[in-house]
């Protein structure tokens, strides 16, 4: 009787011998995912070409920012400086002007720049006329494919002391006119409002994405618990899209070392380098306008220094997030 209970017990080794061992078995879950969607990973190779070609592939050339690097010797033959070029730019007396200026307009725009789309996108979703919300999207998308160079010249042409429509209803209010370009004071509100317009209809799009997988029995529940649609965004929207909120709010921090050069540059006079002289200015001037070679060794070390914190700032930033809230980018 013993005898014929051993051997009608199940056993489940031979079922686990039979399974593929460590890494044989992912190679082969691997393969069979790769003929299974061999489309959806033949989308995936131009982008994978890119980021290999512009992203990992630049960051060797690095080096050359522990260099004096002439490009007609090369990396290989231009000779080694060590920490010079890190020394000169951290030592150079006009640094804590450049990140000042630098800090305040990156979080001037990060203030504004991020609520504001979370904001719309709240009362954009709150539209029930679907027509009207996708025409309202669409058109707060627009200013996102507007080059910085006609953002600036309509902006130029909206302020311009001769004949600018802000100007002229200033006047008309018994006001004097005001070259608001070439007012230092003015630089800062003008480039975090333009920023702010050009960038809220991205935002928006993805925080309207967001909110399209919150499941509607939420919403059923809020209103059965007698809720009115403020307080269904308040206790219900603003919740499920805290994780994008985090997401995007990671993201932005860094770049707070990082501006906009080329819109900089089209607002750019000597008459307001006292608040629009940021550290990519600077070293545009120093490394790359400036009389004979350009430096390119010294633009490097720049760009390094502000990698490295823009690293130090969102690894900071992402564990807060989730200590907090338990979410983050990694």
């Amino acid at each position: 009787m013993m005898a014929t209970t051993e051997l009608t017990r199940p056993s489940t080794r031979p079922a686990a011998s039979k399974r593929p061992a460590g890494g044989r078995g992912r190679l082969a879950r691997l393969g069979r995912s790769l003929r299974r969607d061999k489309l959806l990973y033949l989308i995936l190779v131009p982008g994978l070409i890119h980021l290999v070609v512009f992203k990992f592939a630049p960051v060797g050339a690095l080096v050359i920012a522990f260099q004096q690097y002439s490009p007609f010797q090369g990396i290989s033959g231009s000779s080694w400086v060590g920490l010079d070029q890190f020394h000169r730019f951290l030592t150079d007396p006009a640094v804590l002007k450049l990140v000042k200026n630098t800090v305040i307009l990156a979080f001037g725009t990060l203030l504004f720049s991020f609520p504001v789309p979370i904001v719309f996108a709240l009362f954009l979703n709150e539209v029930r006329t679907k027509w009207l919300k996708k025409s309202v999207q669409t058109l707060s998308f627009v200013p996102y494919f507007i080059s910085s160079a006609v953002l600036v010249s309509i902006l130029y042409t909206l302020l311009s002391p001769q004949g600018g429509l802000v100007n002229k209803v200033i006047e008309a209010f018994g006001g004097h006119s005001v070259f608001f370009f070439a007012e230092p004071g003015w630089f800062r509100p003008l480039y975090v409002g333009m920023s702010v317009w050009q960038t809220f209809g991205y935002g928006t799009i993805i925080y309207i994405a967001a909110m399209a997988s919150i499941s509607p029995a939420l919403y059923e529940a809020a209103q059965i618990d007698g809720a009115g649609r403020w307080k269904q965004m308040w206790h219900v929207t603003l919740p499920s899209i805290r994780p994008m909120m985090i997401v995007m709010l990671i993201l932005a921090i860094g770049q707070v070392l990082t501006v906009d050069l080329d819109k900089i540059l089209l607002m750019y006079n000597p008459s307001v380098y006292e608040t629009a002289d940021v550290i990519q200015t600077y070293v545009y001037r120093q490394a790359f306008a400036s009389r004979g070679f350009p430096n390119y060794s010294y633009g490097a070390a720049v760009g390094l220094i502000q990698g490295v914190i823009a690293l130090v700032m969102v690894v900071t930033a992402n564990r807060a997030a989730k200590k907090v809230n338990d979410s983050g980018l990694f």
